[in-house]
């Protein structure tokens, strides 16, 4: 019991600076209610979500997390047209832990990963988890405004088997793991057992599972995501990507099961001004 606590008040008080009074109480009502012979550590999973701690998020209007600073855009929109899709895969396959990944680094898989979480969680029997799956160059986490927060560098390289490092975004109604501190052997703690024990444990929990992975090219620690999850979605950025890393690229992920292919930062317009018509329109009538 007392590991527990400790582990809740460490990623709770000290790494937030908010004052959890009833952490004992908490930790014993979710830790050490009565479990039947067929429960495990995944039952305390499922009833540990409502009690991770919450953070405040920091966005500014400039932020590419449109869900949040925008959400009447058109790019919004094409998120939320984003998460219909998955929804219907969702409903004709097994898909609950979605990998974002891109061939090279700065085509917006990061932003998109949010952006797809958020929109996610807008139906909201439904918990949604981001995890911050890039431990070498992380930069997820300070989209949110979150500094200084331990994650999964840091959970990995422990050895406690209660999951941990987990935050609420109320703003954002959905949850984080973001990646923590950069180790420098963060593919060796991927390839190992606790990764694979980790992201089964939070299956139990959430509904859907957002990881956003490092890019493909030139590391191996998207290939090592790829064989936890059960599909990915490869960002391109117009003007950016080229065929021949995207041709790699595909090749790499040809193991994986490919959802599909989003394209960023496109510059079609063509409807543009219908859709703003009709946002306008419909704000109107609101009013």
């Amino acid at each position: 019991m007392s590991r527990i606590f400790d582990a809740l008040q460490r990623s709770g008080a000290e790494l937030t600076g908010v004052e959890y009074d009833d952490m004992v109480s908490v930790a014993t009502k979710v830790f050490e209610s009565p479990i039947g012979p067929h429960d495990n550590e995944e039952e305390a999973v499922r009833g540990a979500v409502e009690e991770f701690p919450a953070v405040e998020i920091c966005v500014s209007s400039s932020s590419g997390l449109v869900f949040l600073t925008q959400p009447e855009s058109l790019a919004a929109e094409k998120f939320r047209f984003l998460g219909v899709r998955m929804r219907q895969m969702q409903q004709n396959r097994s898909i609950k832990r979605v990998l974002v990944t891109s061939s090279i680094a700065e085509e917006g898989k990061s932003l998109v990963s949010a952006n797809l979480a958020g929109v996610l969680a807008r139906r909201k029997k439904q918990k949604i988890l981001l995890i911050e799956g890039d431990l070498r160059r992380p930069t997820l986490a300070h989209q949110f405004g979150l500094h200084n927060l331990k994650g999964l560098s840091e959970w990995l390289q422990g050895d406690s088997q209660t999951v941990t490092n987990v935050y609420y975004l109320e703003e954002a109604g959905l949850w984080l793991m973001p990646a923590g501190h950069p180790p420098t052997n963060a593919l060796e703690l991927m390839q190992s057992t606790r990764l694979s024990a980790l992201m089964n444990q939070l299956a139990t929990a959430f509904d859907w599972i957002i990881v956003d992975s490092p890019p493909l090219l030139p590391l191996a620690d998207t290939t090592v995501w790829a064989r936890l999850t059960d599909g990915a979605l490869l960002v391109v950025r117009e003007g950016t990507t080229e065929k021949r890393p995207l041709e790699r690229g595909l090749e790499m992920l040809k193991k994986a099961d490919l959802l599909g292919v989003v394209l960023n930062g496109s510059s079609n317009t063509n409807h543009r001004n219908y859709y703003q018509r009709y946002s306008a329109a419909r704000t109107n009538v609101q009013a």
